[in-house]
């Protein structure tokens, strides 16, 4: 049996003037499925994220989410999901407790099925103690914690983070992380991720599509991303001897791609290094030569994004503007 369908997006585009921000994207997300999105600086993804979320009307195409349409049942596609933009939103003047409350009012949501709702959020999230106080008083940790509290008050079926952990330190991040991992195991639910942090990624999503210039340009499992890259497993190996037969047999060996001698250190760009790693040593002590160190350097998806953008996501820089996001071109705001 076929996973059920929580997001289907058909040739969904958005255009600013003669700037095409999302070009013609189509993919699905399954229920249940942490779903990433990464890519470079102005690639689309915050534009298309606020599509899905019905923030901006698409120049053409359409998406289902929750089973809903985004252009002709934006209300429905509302009451469906919960998002946590890039910018923080909390109400420094009110209480963490007055953030969640007015939060569930605008889903009706009854006062004592609310209230119980609220206290249940808090307490998962750490800040049960901490519900009478002024978000002003928060740390940033803090304020993203009960933003995704706040988001879970109507029990979403899909839950949409735009960069959530962005400026937080690593700690906090952590915590962030399981809390929402802890939120999908008891509901669950549908994650939608973009992120910059690339272990983030790695480590949580199911799936993940990389976004270059408006379009996706891979789209997979990290594991399955990662196996597409020939080459991008890199052996060193120090040995007490270097002969050129012993570099003329490891370059016709199979899995390996290139190799680079430098003193006593051998460095071969192989395929699925841990799994060919003995087969390298066994030819490299037929040909006589002693290893007296060997190190194993695996791909990442920080390998798979360089290798489809050429550029480093990390090396980026970003400035979202409080109010607007990003998403669009400033210049649009003006």
């Amino acid at each position: 049996m076929q996973d059920k369908v929580a997001v289907e997006v058909s040739g969904i585009t958005k255009k600013y003037g003669n700037f095409t921000a999302v070009n013609d994207i189509s993919f699905t997300v399954a229920e249940g499925e942490i779903f990433g999105s990464l890519g470079p600086n102005g690639a689309g993804k915050t534009t298309l994220i606020r599509m899905l979320t019905t923030l901006l009307k698409p120049s053409s195409g359409d998406a289902l989410v929750a089973g809903c349409e985004v252009v002709k049942h934006p209300e429905e596609v509302r009451r469906q999901i919960g998002v946590v933009p890039q910018a923080m939103t909390s109400d420094l003047d009110l209480t963490a407790y007055e953030n969640m409350d007015i939060y569930g009012r605008f889903y009706n949501i009854p006062t004592k099925e609310r209230r119980q709702r609220i206290n249940e959020l808090l307490e998962t999230v750490g800040l049960f103690s901490r519900a009478n106080e002024l978000v002003a008083s928060f740390s940033g940790g803090m304020r993203r914690r009960l933003e995704i509290a706040r988001v879970l008050i109507h029990k979403p079926k899909i839950l949409f983070l735009d960069e959530p952990t962005t400026g937080l330190d690593p700690q906090s991040r952590r915590v962030i992380w399981d809390f929402i991992q802890q939120f999908r195991k008891g509901d669950a639910m549908t994650i939608f991720l973009t992120t910059h942090y690339m272990e983030e990624a790695e480590e949580f999503c199911d799936r993940v599509a990389i976004i270059d210039h408006g379009k996706i340009v891979v789209i997979g499992s990290p594991a399955e991303l990662k196996a597409q890259i020939p080459g991008s497993d890199t052996i060193t190996l120090r040995l007490e001897n270097i002969s050129e037969p012993l570099t003329g047999r490891i370059r016709h060996l199979p899995f390996v791609w290139s190799i680079s001698v430098e003193g006593h250190l051998l460095q071969a760009s192989v395929d699925n290094g841990a799994q060919n790693l003995m087969e390298l040593l066994e030819n490299i002590k037929d040909q006589g030569a002693k290893v007296l160190a060997a190190t194993i350097h695996e791909q990442s998806l920080e390998d798979v994004f360089i290798h489809y953008t050429g550029k480093a996501l990390r090396d980026e820089t970003k400035k979202v503007d409080f109010l607007i996001g990003a998403g669009a071109p400033r210049t649009l705001h003006r």
